[in-house]
């Protein structure tokens, strides 16, 4: 038999459950009123998204923050090769320029700035920059890609990608003794159905 007092205290917590859940309009992506549309701009507006198709290992969707000093990303590259350069960090002549021209530039942060890295890869040929953190834990950082003030001019797209999904890339294609990957990049997902997008396992948007 339940008293008086539980039934008031039943009340209570139903109201507050209530209020909780409506109290701004919060949703979660296990809240079932989160439209696909909302799932999306949840992912962020200003992110851009690239597919890797080959090696099977690697193929999936990846998001990355484009640069605020480079030319948008207004080309669509499919069936491009990603190459990293040499050395990782890009800081110094490219020695693997022959292998990187008409292709997409995989750089590691960090010992110059983001222009002097995207600005030798450019002067190697390649079409675009992906830069990578240099904390293979990060999973979630998001460093934003900004101007050295050095008003030198960058005539290539850049954007950058998580420590945790550089690493992984680097490692099995090393482990795969691939000498790239094999991208669509940017990919349009706007029209993907989230339960669609192919996230890598290892990390969640």
């Amino acid at each position: 038999m339940i008293t008086s007092e539980q039934q008031l205290i039943f009340k209570i917590l139903i109201a507050a459950g209530l209020t909780f859940r409506t109290l701004g309009g919060l949703k979660t992506i296990e809240d079932p009123t989160l439209t696909d549309d909302e799932y999306r701009v949840s992912l962020g507006r200003d992110y851009l998204f690239f597919e890797i198709t080959e090696p099977e290992e690697l193929a999936y969707t990846y998001k990355a923050n484009p640069a605020g000093f480079t030319p948008p990303w207004n080309n669509t590259y499919n069936g491009i090769q990603l190459v990293s350069t040499e050395p990782a960090c890009a800081c110094g002549l490219i020695h693997n320029s022959d292998q990187i021209e008409g292709k997409i530039a995989l750089v590691e942060r960090g010992d110059c700035s983001f222009v002097s890295k995207v600005i030798r890869a450019q002067e190697a040929g390649a079409v675009a920059v992906v830069v990578t953190d240099q904390d293979f834990d990060n999973d979630e950082l998001f460093i934003a890609m900004v101007d050295d003030t050095t008003e030198r001019e960058v005539s290539i797209p850049a954007a950058f990608v998580l420590g945790k999904n550089g690493h992984i890339i680097k490692a099995t294609l090393a482990r795969l003794s691939l000498p790239s990957a094999v991208i669509n990049i940017p990919v349009n997902i706007s029209r993907i159905a989230p339960y669609k997008i192919n996230q890598p396992p290892w990390l969640v948007w």
